[in-house]
């Protein structure tokens, strides 16, 4: 009997006909995204919050020594003057006449559920939303600042004061589809807090209208960014040429 045939070696599977014969590339770890900094927002609404309580303090202290005769200091004449004013209801005198037993515990709730919210949302954002970065804290430094007064007095100290055409314009306009709607060129009566508020949410549809924005360009980047990688693929683009195969020199044989 015959030895017998020796076992082909294995197969050794070299690099391919395009390939350098070098490793590729390690991928690089996915970077983490980083989320604006408690410590910011926590700065922004305490500076929002002592804010309104230190106006607060002073308005109530200040403004009641004031005569019924002259119950305002005016900032400027038949626009801006500092009235003080105690709001038992919320924005536009929503349930000013309701019991303290419904108008209390509404508040709070909604008070509670919308800090809950703003906290919820701000450790969401990314980097990009520099918008939300700070209004978000402002929202909350405001809405902390008329929570503490609806929790001590049961009633929201406001004593800034605005009058002007244009808001007579605005409820003569709203009184056409609003028969009951009062009209008057006096703007209610307001606080720190409200203005601290306002620009939190003006600077929130800021970021709204810029994340649109950014959403509806995103197809645009991925498919230049798409294409550039086919022209690096097929070797295409600005000044690059078709790999010469070889034995294909172009010239003619002699």
């Amino acid at each position: 009997m015959s030895d017998p045939a020796p076992l082909p070696a294995p197969l050794e599977v070299g690099p391919g006909p395009f390939s350098t014969g070098a490793p590729g590339p390690t991928p690089e770890p996915r970077a983490t995204v980083q989320r604006p900094s408690f410590i910011f927002f926590g700065v922004v609404a305490a500076l929002s919050l002592a804010a309104d309580v230190a106006s607060k303090a002073w308005a109530e202290v200040a403004l009641s020594k004031r005569t019924l005769l002259d119950p305002s200091v005016v900032l400027v004449k038949d626009h801006l003057t500092l009235t003080l004013a105690y709001n038992k209801g919320g924005a536009w005198g929503l349930l000013q006449n309701a019991s303290e037993a419904v108008r209390r515990p509404f508040f709070l709730f909604v008070s509670v559920l919308a800090i809950a919210f703003i906290v919820s949302l701000y450790g969401r954002l990314s980097p990009s939303q520099r918008a939300l970065k700070w209004g978000l804290p402002l929202v909350l430094g405001g809405a902390l600042g008329n929570l503490s007064d609806r929790v001590t007095r049961s009633s929201v100290i406001d004593f800034i004061d605005y009058r002007a055409d244009w808001i007579e314009q605005m409820n003569l306009f709203i009184a056409r589809l609003f028969k009951t709607w009062s009209v008057t060129d006096h703007w209610p009566t307001f606080n720190v807090a409200d203005i601290s508020i306002c620009v939190g949410v003006g600077l929130m549809a800021i970021d709204m209208i810029t994340s649109r924005r950014r959403a509806a360009a995103a197809p645009d980047r991925l498919h230049a960014a798409q294409g550039e990688g086919a022209a690096l693929v097929t070797g295409g683009g600005p000044g690059s040429s078709e790999p010469e195969l070889p034995g294909n020199s172009g010239s003619s044989p002699s």
